[in-house]
């Protein structure tokens, strides 16, 4: 069922390919690192905030980010009991298609999907709050295959569902089903088929969402689970390296790789880790401290230093090489972060406030902020403001549930 047809959109697409010049394929965007290619940007925004170019108010329930390649932007979105991929034109707003991805998702803290698209070539890979993995052409929204994460790749629904972004690696899309057949699973991305299984590695699925790394001139797919982190080979996901980690509750935050070294975080009280790992794959602890406890929000890693919200500490900045915390700030909430242009950008999850703050390691150093309005009537009590920020060809997305905000950040 395709709600919108993209014929007699393909003349502005195809126009947009030559505007939109950088691209955010997927969660994090290019290499997962949650860094925009963007420069000349507003070096500080209005008392208002910048310009709002577009509001869509019909993205659906749900807490999915979204990606944006060759003029398109992909989400995901609950819609009368149907969870949908959705894309819109991403310099207008408008929609272009929408591709069902399963029954709806229920959840205390909000219903719907919680994962972000990945875009690769002509094909967008997502996966629903059910565990249900689609690709589609990106063009239309056509339907080429579909995995059920449970019960075709015998995995367990953990309590907030499926919340993982595919990762594209070559010509095998990498998913995390977990279960006895093996956490990770590698799917030919043309036809859905199974290439191989992490069978030594068995953990269930938690929320983290793979990392492709290259290491000593090998590339591995880093993944994080509620008692362990791993490296795999991305050609048949024999396990390289292991660390445990001591989990508790929900395991969510992508992990980090820099300069050979590992770094994963956990709120609940958890705490950080970092390893580096060495020849032949050799695992060398660096420090495991509760300096960075991140909850879901996401960090940073800019010029070897760490950012990130950090439960019961606030806004922190940490030594990715030492572990060691340079400073702290409580003077603004609890949310997620995104690095453009030499700035932080944070959002409070709760307030839905949107700060510009230089990425120094002096200090919280804040330039401007501004509140997102309108937010949605239709979130849950217990659920925030939790898609992530993007920063993309000048554009600024922000997302509240149905409501989806795109504004100008470009320097004149």
């Amino acid at each position: 069922m395709i709600r919108k047809s993209w014929a007699g959109c393909v003349c502005g697409g195809l126009a947009a390919v030559s505007v939109w010049g950088a691209d955010w394929p997927q969660w994090r965007g290019e290499a997962r690192r949650d860094h925009s290619p963007d420069t000349g940007l507003l070096s500080r925004w209005p008392q208002e905030g910048p310009k709002r170019v577009w509001l869509f108010e019909n993205a659906g329930l749900g807490y999915a980010g979204y990606s944006i390649a060759r003029g398109s932007l992909f989400t995901m979105g609950l819609r009368e009991g149907q969870e949908f991929l959705i894309a819109l034109d991403a310099s207008s707003g408008k929609e272009l298609w929408s591709s069902p991805a399963g029954t709806r998702y229920p959840n205390g803290w909000g219903d719907g999907p919680r994962m972000t698209p990945t875009v690769d070539g002509d094909r967008v890979f997502a996966i629903g709050g059910q565990g249900i993995l689609i690709c589609v052409h990106a063009k239309d929204g056509k339907q080429i295959w579909s995995k059920n994460l449970v019960t075709d790749l015998g995995g367990k629904l953990q309590d907030w569902g499926y919340t993982e972004s595919p990762l594209v690696v070559g010509d095998v899309v990498i998913c995390t089903p977990g279960g006895s057949q093996g956490t990770l699973a590698a799917l030919d991305k043309t036809s859905g088929a199974v290439r191989w299984r992490s069978k030594e590695i068995t953990d269930n699925a938690q929320y983290s969402s793979p990392i492709l790394i290259q290491h000593a001139g090998q590339s591995q797919v880093v993944q994080l689970v509620m008692n362990q982190f791993f490296g795999v080979s991305p050609k048949d996901g024999s396990v390289l390296w292991k660390k445990d980690f001591p989990g508790r509750v929900a395991v969510i935050p992508t992990p980090i790789y820099e300069d050979g070294i590992v770094y994963v975080t956990a709120g609940y009280g958890v705490g950080c880790e970092a390893i580096r790992l060495g020849k032949g794959n050799t695992v060398e602890p660096l420090y495991s401290n509760k300096v960075m406890k991140n909850h879901h929000g996401g960090v940073v890693c800019v010029d070897g230093h760490l950012y990130g919200h950090s439960d019961g500490a606030g806004w922190v900045c940490q030594e990715l090489k030492t572990g060691k915390e340079l400073w702290s700030h409580k003077g603004f909430g609890k949310g997620s972060v995104t690095y453009a242009d030499g700035k932080l950008i944070c959002l409070d999850e709760r307030s839905g406030d949107v700060a510009l703050v230089e990425a120094s390691t002096q200090g919280w150093k804040e330039i401007s902020r501004f509140k997102l309005n309108p937010l949605t009537s239709k979130r849950s009590p217990q659920g925030g403001i939790w898609p992530h920020p993007v920063i993309v060809n000048g554009r600024l997305y922000l997302r509240d549930q149905e409501l989806l905000h795109c504004f100008d950040v470009k320097s004149k």
